[in-house]
């Protein structure tokens, strides 16, 4: 029995934590919780007085602790809102994640499969590029993901602020490389950035810099931001 993710999907979830946290808070910030309805013929969901065009990842059966992807659920097969999980089969099978290119993934052998559902949505998301993904109580035994393909969702930026809570707390979401969370931050980002032995520095859009300093065991020691003002630590 399956306890744990395979090491493609577990370096990826890695490399999306830091950023994907910071878009996930834009993202729920722009969709608060609230009431909501789906039109999954349409490919529309609506919540707190707002309507979003989706594509639906794939469900989560809580009885029997497994995700069913989009592309092989006979109703959404080969048809439009499918069009995200099949993207997230052809780069697993181009970049061997075994999660992605499995119809059925058990989720039964995790200590916890709920939260195993949200790892496998939120690495979705992550390799999408999309800003944010849903998870919604569809039945009394089943909740389904979607991710949004609307272009009025914004998409978070890097801020000298929030940067430190943004890097500390990628790092914290999984039991990882820090320097592998930091380095994903940086590129998807596309931050001009120098490596050393033990830090990395990288440039950001308002011309500040942010310098990150690891330890011996590869945790964050520091986050260090300049802005020509009084440093954030």
């Amino acid at each position: 029995m399956t306890t744990t993710f395979s090491e493609p999907l577990r370096r990826l979830t890695e490399r999306h934590a830091a950023w994907g946290a910071e878009q996930l808070d834009a993202f729920n910030e722009f969709l608060p919780v609230g009431d909501w309805s789906a039109d999954l013929g349409q490919r529309l969901f609506r919540q707190s007085g707002k309507e979003l065009r989706i594509s639906l990842l794939g469900t989560f059966e809580v009885n029997e602790c497994s995700w069913l992807w989009a592309w092989a659920n006979p109703g959404f097969a080969s048809s439009p809102l499918a069009e995200a999980a099949e993207a997230v089969r052809a780069y697993g099978h181009a970049h061997g994640v075994p999660e992605f290119t499995g119809e059925l993934v058990p989720l039964d052998g995790h200590e916890d499969p709920r939260t195993a559902a949200e790892t496998l949505a939120f690495t979705a998301m992550g390799v999408l590029g999309a800003t944010g993904y849903l998870g919604v109580q569809a039945s009394p035994d089943a909740r389904a993901y979607m991710v949004p393909d609307d272009p009025q969702v914004p998409r978070a930026e890097p801020d000298a602020i929030t940067l430190p809570r943004v890097l500390l707390t990628g790092a914290s979401l999984v039991p990882c490389s820090a320097r592998a969370v930091v380095e994903g931050y940086v590129a998807h980002h596309a931050l001009p950035h120098r490596a050393a032995a033990d830090r990395l520095s990288a440039g950001l859009p308002d011309g500040g810099t942010v310098d990150v300093v690891f330890d011996e065991y590869d945790r964050i020691a520091s986050v260090r931001v300049n802005t020509g003002a009084p440093a954030v630590t």
